[in-house]
């Protein structure tokens, strides 16, 4: 059955042509109409903005030698043991996988591939580091984005970051700050960074008994720093892990040997103890131990009921020492005084009308009798 169409083909189309499923002919921009057989004959409209060719059986019709499809596709190969980075515009934009066959539309948008030799594990010694940062920096929604994380490991190391890095289980090499790229088909690669700042860590809430079998309640505080990036990631499995151990050991065998009374009287002592014990072992992993110390000491609720009466009793005897003391003091000074005088009348004489002087400031009214020489003579008389 012939039917008539008419079909207009914008600019940034490609008008296919089938006759009885076989590509017969490849239009551009333009309009197509005539007389057609809807049972044998179709026209499909490709959208050429996207160059991957993505016809149904396109790659099968090249195969047996079409030449009307090879006159507007590129066909891209890629080995056994190659990866192919198709570029758009200049631009990364997909990773074909070993082995992938890909068919892109000629005269379309601007597409290239570029074959990388996966003998080499280093993705910068096959592309350009400005590739590399955008590689880095690709939407995880993306397609390049899913390809990275398919093909390779790609990592932004900072400043104060160091790189271990691992190919097949077998150590390689540390690496300093920049931008790295490795190829993982076909290897095992794993590329750890590790932070080489100042770092803290707690061991907290940590029940332990003294010498003299008393329950304590200690949390301790160590600060550190990678130095030997190398020993901490092939020494031990987890540097963190290992070093919170030795430092819960070693303060649990510091305290067992020592009685409260010495922990009380220097707290001090455990934070010297175990900077000594740890430091030697935390270098074995790699670690620089800078210091210890202990943030708290927590005794029972009975304890520190018990520990506050002796407080209090041994305060309590103290100011009563003291205050016997000034008492002795203040009698031995009084004894002093009443010999000087009995020794000199004058200054017996003084010190009475000192007094007396004082009971008059708290009299209002005063009546005199005989004058006032009669009083002085009636209330002080000196010794003859």
């Amino acid at each position: 059955m012939y039917v008539y169409q008419r079909i207009v083909v914008n600019a940034n189309q490609r008008a296919v042509e089938y006759y009885d499923g076989f590509i017969v002919r490849i239009s551009g921009m333009g309009v197509i109409k005539g007389f057609v057989n809807r049972t044998r004959q179709k026209v499909v409209l490709e959208n050429v903005t996207e160059p991957e060719v993505k016809l149904e059986h396109a790659d099968a019709q090249l195969r047996v030698e079409n030449s009307v499809l090879a006159q507007h596709v590129d066909v891209i190969n890629v080995g056994a043991d190659q990866l192919g980075l198709v570029y758009k515009q200049n631009r990364l934009t997909q990773i074909l996988p070993a082995g992938a066959r890909a068919l892109f539309w000629k005269h379309s948008v601007p597409v290239q591939v570029k074959l990388i030799d996966l003998s080499d594990a280093n993705v910068s010694t096959g592309i350009a580091p400005a590739l590399l940062r955008e590689m880095l920096s690709a939407v995880t929604v993306s397609q390049l984005a899913q390809d990275v994380q398919r093909f390779c490991i790609a990592k932004h190391i900072l400043a104060h970051e160091v790189g271990v890095l691992s190919i097949d289980g077998q150590f390689i090499a540390v690496l300093g700050p920049g931008n790295y790229g490795f190829w993982k088909v076909g290897r095992s690669i794993s590329l750890e960074v590790i932070d080489t700042r100042i770092q803290s860590s707690d061991v907290s809430g940590q029940e332990i008994l003294t010498r003299d079998k008393l329950s304590l309640r200690i949390n301790l505080g160590a600060s550190w720093q990678v130095r030997d990036a190398r020993l901490a990631k092939t020494s031990v499995v987890e540097f963190k892990d290992a070093l919170y151990r030795e430092l819960q050991f070693a303060l649990r065998h510091a305290v067992g040997q020592r009685t409260l009374d010495e922990l009380l009287a220097n707290k001090q002592i455990l934070d010297s103890v175990l900077f000594e014990a740890c430091s030697e072992k935390a270098a074995a992993f790699g670690l620089q131990l800078h210091s210890v110390g202990v943030k708290d000491l927590i005794l029972p609720g009975e304890m520190k009921e018990l520990l506050n009466q002796v407080v209090h009793a041994e305060k309590a005897a103290q100011a009563n020492v003291i205050k016997r003391r000034e008492e002795t003091s203040a009698t031995r000074s009084l004894l002093n005084t009443a010999k000087l005088m009995e020794e000199s009348p004058i200054l017996l004489r003084l010190k009475e009308l000192e007094a007396l002087e004082k009971i008059s400031e708290k009299i209002q009214n005063l009546t005199v009798l005989g004058g006032i020489e009669g009083l002085m003579k009636g209330l002080v008389q000196l010794k003859p």
